[in-house]
């Protein structure tokens, strides 16, 4: 479905009516597992010579619906979806690593992406360098015999810092490594990262693609552009497996290697699998999703313009406003907009953070983003607590900071909530 724009694909791609009952609407496959047409198919499907469902673990109709419809807003080859973002990210990171194995991260990443990658990750023999991506010259140099791969996200959490993506990809294509990037903030109605240059694009899923708070899921899109085979860095899949008689996954799966590897490998050993409601949710809040974002962007304009002029406010980092140091990546990295999440430094610091939180009544007190609804959370004694302050600094979490995620409610009715709860904290 390539030649369709996107809000045609985002209804579309992925799905046809079902076949056995030709039902429009994707229905919830609830099973764990699929009768097979006599020993022979059986065969066949485990050892990877015919495409079909075994087992819910691996594949399940619905989810691979949502994981296509994905792939194709993403101009991705394939995709694979899994239990959560975080989750996503390791898959990402699974078939590309191993022991004594780095990656090359931007320091502007999300509180918890920084604890995985800088924590959780070393049980795994594995390890980050983290840069600060708008020093290119220190991005190249991060980069060592060891390294496997580049991450960055497109706009990032907390601060909506856009990454200047074809710059970074240059860099990871000369070291001959994959970049990933962390599509979720943007999503790809407002920034297509492989078209950029990125290898991988990963998402959680529980955010603006659902869009409602009801899912938690990630997806990993593969660009079926990396040649795996080019150096002996990803023997995962460029190697023969043992577990497939020596299958080369490269060899012989070419531009789907990796997504067939996440599937094969990936989700058999590591189980951390979609569930299919949870993907047909994700299915239907995605038939909206360029409607949602348009309402997005143009309330978090309309609100960050008002409290950069309001005196109770020290700075806002949101990219769409003229005076962000990262507007003018606004253009060329996501055209259609800078998303609908930034922080704000509210004057009388950490306690007048506080004490906005509590008395806002719109917006919800949660740890969450992209939500219909206007969400905010004070990260630093949140999402970020694990960080040290200047950690928490580096990530735009500082003590003084909040960070607003503006749903599509009225622009109106957010602001005079804000504005009555601004003049209770600052009083």
């Amino acid at each position: 479905m390539a030649d369709y724009s996107f809000d045609t694909l985002q209804i579309h791609a992925g799905a046809e009516p079902d076949p056995a009952t030709g039902a429009r609407q994707v229905p919830i496959y609830q099973t764990t597992a699929y009768v097979f047409k006599d020993a022979d198919h059986a065969a066949r499907l485990f050892n990877l010579e015919e495409v079909g469902y075994i087992y819910s673990r691996l594949t399940n109709p619905t989810v691979a619906a949502l994981a296509n419809r994905i792939a194709a807003l993403e101009g991705g080859a394939g995709a694979v979806c899994c239990s959560s973002g975080h989750a996503a990210q390791i898959m990402a990171l699974f078939p590309l690593m191993g022991p004594g194995k780095n990656i090359v991260a931007s320091t502007r990443l999300y509180g918890g992406t920084i604890t995985q990658f800088s924590q959780t990750i070393k049980r795994f023999g594995w390890s980050a360098t983290f840069v600060d991506f708008d020093d290119t010259d220190a991005v190249r140099a991060a980069i060592n015999d060891d390294t496997r791969a580049v991450f960055c996200e497109s706009i990032s959490n907390p601060g909506g810092y856009i990454t200047d993506i074809p710059a970074i990809a240059k860099i990871a294509d000369a070291a001959g490594i994959p970049l990933i990037v962390d599509n979720t903030l943007a999503t790809p109605y407002l920034c297509q990262p492989i078209a950029l240059g990125a290898t991988l694009v990963v998402h959680s899923v529980t955010k603006y693609l659902t869009g409602n708070g009801t899912v938690t899921g990630g997806v990993v899109v593969d660009s079926g552009k990396f040649d795996w085979s080019a150096s002996d860095k990803f023997p995962s899949l460029s190697a023969p497996e043992p577990a497939y008689h020596g299958l080369k996954f490269h060899e012989a799966l070419g531009p789907m290697a990796f997504t067939f590897h996440s599937i094969a490998i990936g989700l058999r050993d590591l189980g951390m699998t979609m569930n299919p409601q949870g993907a047909h949710y994700s299915l239907m809040g995605i038939e909206t999703l360029s409607l949602r974002m348009d309402k997005h962007i143009a309330n978090a304009k309309a609100v960050a313009e008002w409290l950069e002029n309001d005196p109770r406010i020290d700075f806002v980092t949101y990219a769409g406003l003229e005076s962000s140091p990262w507007n003018g990546r606004v253009a060329s990295v996501c055209p259609k907009g800078a998303g609908a999440l930034f922080t704000v430094a509210v004057k009388g610091g950490y306690d007048a953070c506080v004490k906005l939180v509590n008395n806002l009544k719109l917006f919800s007190h949660v740890a969450n983003l992209g939500d219909a609804r206007s969400l905010i959370i004070h990260s630093a004694s949140t999402t970020h607590r694990q960080l040290t302050e200047a950690q928490q600094v580096a990530a735009g979490a500082a003590p003084n900071v909040v960070r607003l995620s503006i749903g599509i409610e009225n622009a109106a009715d957010l602001i005079a909530d804000l504005d009555q709860a601004l003049t209770a904290a600052t009083a």
